[in-house]
Order: structure tokens, then sequence, then C-alpha cells
């Protein structure tokens, strides 16, 4: 056993979002192509004699008590296999908070992984998976990453081909979005059209970039754009700048585009730091395993 690990936690951009109905306990039932990116939060853990969990971030504002994913996953790791010893976890943040990347489920995530490794629990992959879905819809997600059809609440994974390589750009503009008030607020029953999630992974299966980009869609656009016009404001930025497509990630608000040159999307992220559209702008790509 190790008494220190470092992991990295990569975020996540939705290649295709669909809602497909709400279900009586309040969540949604969704079928979305989840993709893993270069962009990651580093997550250290070192292994305490005393009986306490002690969170700690560079990123100021950020809990790190209960309210805080990372502290939840140890908690419930300490729980579950009566581990009498305790976890220091430090969160180097990189991944926008509260963006629609799961930044918060992927740290979640390599607390999960981190653990089982720090105490030999000699967990697998879908063991980890199991008492991830308790802390999140997201983090069964996060502990595979990859490419992945998402389906149920999000918990039922199946694992995709990698999608052709390309260079995103990833745009957070410096606003707030409830997840909660997004999924509320969606009018499914007045939606006239739904993304073609099965042509997404059509797509991917083809190694076909742009058939991938021409069919990139997030019906929670319909909501979080609304509310939000700065998101549409980004995108058209990437596209006039030779983005092959860009859309809004989750919930939003990050936007992501798509390109096949590292120089168009250069000059993307010169015009929307010129325009005042977001801060927190960063080239990226797809991440593999």
């Amino acid at each position: 056993m190790e008494d220190k690990i470092t992991l990295a936690a990569h975020g996540k951009i939705n290649l295709g979002l669909d809602v497909v109905r709400r279900l009586e306990n309040g969540y949604h039932e969704v079928r979305m192509v989840m993709q893993s990116v270069e962009l990651a939060d580093t997550v250290t853990l070192k292994r305490l004699p005393e009986d306490r969990i002690l969170v700690r971030t560079d990123r100021r504002g950020l809990p790190c008590n209960e309210k805080n994913l990372a502290f939840k996953a140890a908690g419930l790791m300490k729980e579950i296999y009566s581990l009498g010893d305790g976890v220091e976890i430090f969160l180097e943040k990189r991944i926008p908070i509260a963006a629609g990347m799961a930044g918060g489920s992927a740290d979640c995530a390599a607390v999960l992984k981190g653990m089982n490794i720090l105490f030999g629990l000699g967990l697998s992959l879908e063991e980890l998976q199991r008492e991830g879905v308790k802390l999140g819809a997201d983090v069964p997600y996060c502990l595979s990453g990859g490419c992945a059809l998402s389906e149920g609440i999000g918990e039922k994974l199946t694992v995709l081909k990698a999608p052709p390589s390309c260079v995103l750009l990833l745009a957070k503009p410096d606003i707030s979005v409830s997840t909660k008030y997004v999924y509320e607020n969606l009018k499914l029953k007045e939606l006239e059209h739904h993304p073609d999630i099965d042509g997404i992974v059509r797509s991917i299966e083809a190694g076909s970039l742009e058939g991938l980009c021409g069919k990139l869609e997030n019906v929670l656009e319909s909501v979080t754009g609304r509310e939000y016009p700065v998101i549409g404001e980004i995108e058209r930025e990437m596209e006039e700048a030779g983005a092959l497509r860009a859309i809004m990630s989750g919930s939003g608000p990050t936007v992501f585009g798509i390109f096949r040159e590292r120089e168009a999307a250069k000059r993307a992220m010169k015009g929307i730091r010129e325009k005042n559209l977001a801060k927190e702008v960063f080239l990226s790509g797809f991440q593999t395993y």
C-alpha cells in the first residue's frame, strides 16, 4: 500500500445531450455522448494515521467540507469499508467550477480511485462505479472516462471508440448556471427537435470528424442559451474563426469548439478574450485511454 498518490481528474464535454423524459423521482432520463478532455485537475491524496478527512484546494471559494464531492467520496469509502485511518486531499483546480464539465464529479472519481489504491481495497472499476453513482450521476462516467454513450440518469454506460483527434477550445463565460434551474425550465413537450444521438455514435464509429460536428447538439442549450446570450456569442466567435462546430457542454455555461487547426483555435481564443466574452479560455483536446 502507498501512503501518497497523485491522480489527474479530467473534465468532460457532451458531444450530444438529449433529455428523454422527466422521471417520477424528479430525475431526468437522458441520452448523452460524453468525452474526456485533456484539461484536468490534479488530485493528491495522503493517508493520515488519525481518523479524519482534510480537504484543501488552491481555488478560493471552493468548499472544503461536506459540500465538496471529494470530501463526500472519502467519507463514503471510510464508512463502507470501515477505514480507521484518515486521508488528506489536495485539489489543484484547472477545470472551471460550475461549468458543465463535471469538475466536481471528476475530483470525486479521483478520490474513489485514490482511496482504493491507498487502502489496498482491490475494488474493480464496476464496484467503484456502483458506489460512485450514490454521489452523483456523472461519477460512474468520470471513473472510466474516454468516450461513452450515457443513458438512464447517466449511470448506464456504453464504451465507444475514440473520436478523430482535433483541437478543442473551451470557454467559460463569467456567469453561474443552476443545473436544477435548467432542467426545471426545459419544456420537453414543446420541443420539436431532439439531438441525433444515434447519428453522433455512428459518426464516431465511422471516424468522421465532419459527420460528428454536423450532429453536435445539446437540448439544454434551449434553456441556458436563451437565458444567457453570451453563450451564442462565443459560439459564433469560434465558428467565424474556423471551428467546425461550437456548442455548449452540459447545463453550461462552458462552450467548446472543435477545430482542425491549432492556429484557428488560437484566433478564436484571442477574439473571445478581446471581446471579454470569457476569462477562462483553454486550448485542449480529446483525452483518450
